[in-house]
């Protein structure tokens, strides 16, 4: 029997929380006296995950999956899970994830714990610790079912380094016609930055910029700190700022090691959806802003005159220490 663990991968190149879900697998193995495999669709040189502790890697190569689908990945992960007689699959917490674990939970029979924070407290019985109230508290779950999946939330674990060979071999599972019910027409992303899921630093600006002619000093901020940019729900709505940036409750969840925030009030729906983030960091003109207490740093001033001397310092500061 082996620990399952689908690693995420874009155009060929895995994501950070690949890297993380195996690192987390990793450790259930370790516990349960087990071996890790994992499952990579589409992706390219799939032999780095042994840095991480997979042992095996099962790859699919299926024109069909190049966009992903939540029917079709849930049916070529479970046909994996069979293979493997596993009955512990990690999944990462990102939306394609959430996507697809609920279906790969029906067709396993499976129980499934989203948001997952912390290794399993036991494995008999099997209890986890995760996010629970938008982040506002946790819950120590425990999971009943013979089958179990394990969604890890985003830079919650950590990447670990647990160096093993990885033995790499195709894997094709039996997809029909009814697992592609539903197809992507259009897929709209953000290119040629740093994305908000894997990103270490997220800058964001809100209304408080007040117009879009004005996000030159965010894009450059976050340049500097080799940051994703985004935005608030108003901001987005407005059409400043592509969806794909929108931030929160409703959108896009930021599990960032720094998350700044200019010119954003705090409104709750935000604040719920960016509070895994481990330092944040506000600017706002408004001392009575929501937003400075669940702030970890604060500064009240014109994001007008305080982004500006912020880069200046920033550049002064990389200069020497280049």
């Amino acid at each position: 029997m082996s620990v399952l663990v689908y690693t995420e991968s874009e155009k060929g190149n895995f994501k950070k929380s690949a890297f993380e879900a195996v690192s987390y697998a990793y450790e259930v193995a370790r516990q349960l006296g087990e071996t890790v495999t994992a499952v990579a669709i589409n992706a390219g040189d799939a032999s780095p995950l042994g840095t991480y502790g997979a042992s095996k890697v099962l790859h699919i190569s299926n024109d069909q999956l190049s966009n992903f689908n939540a029917y079709a990945y849930a049916t070529a992960i479970a046909a994996a899970a069979t293979l493997e007689n596993a009955k512990t699959i990690i999944v990462s917490s990102s939306a394609d994830s959430k996507y697809l674990s609920g279906i790969l939970a029906a067709k396993l029979n499976a129980g499934y714990v989203p948001n997952v924070v912390a290794a399993p407290e036991s494995t008999a019985p099997f209890k986890v610790k995760r996010t629970a109230f938008s982040n506002k508290g946790f819950a120590h779950t425990e999971i009943t079912a013979d089958t179990k999946i394990i969604g890890v939330s985003n830079n919650a674990f950590g990447i670990v380094e647990n160096a093993t060979t990885a033995e790499v071999s195709d894997f094709a599972p039996d997809l029909t016609d009814g697992d592609f019910g539903t197809k992507s027409l259009e897929v709209d992303k953000v290119v040629g930055k740093a994305t908000i899921a894997d990103a270490d630093v997220v800058v964001s600006a809100g209304r408080g910029l007040k117009g879009p002619e004005n996000w030159g000093m965010v894009e450059e901020l976050a340049d500097i700190l080799g940051a994703a940019t985004a935005c608030s729900k108003p901001v987005s709505d407005l059409g400043w700022r592509p969806h794909g940036e929108h931030v929160g409750q409703t959108g896009k969840p930021v599990a960032s090691n720094l998350y700044i925030a200019i010119g954003i009030s705090g409104a709750i729906q935000h604040l719920a959806g960016v509070s895994a983030s481990k330092t944040k960091v506000v600017i706002n003109n408004d001392p009575e802003a929501p937003f400075f207490k669940a702030a970890d740093y604060g500064v009240v001033g014109d994001a007008f005159e305080v982004v500006p001397k912020l880069i200046e310092k920033l550049k002064e500061f990389k200069a020497q220490n280049a």
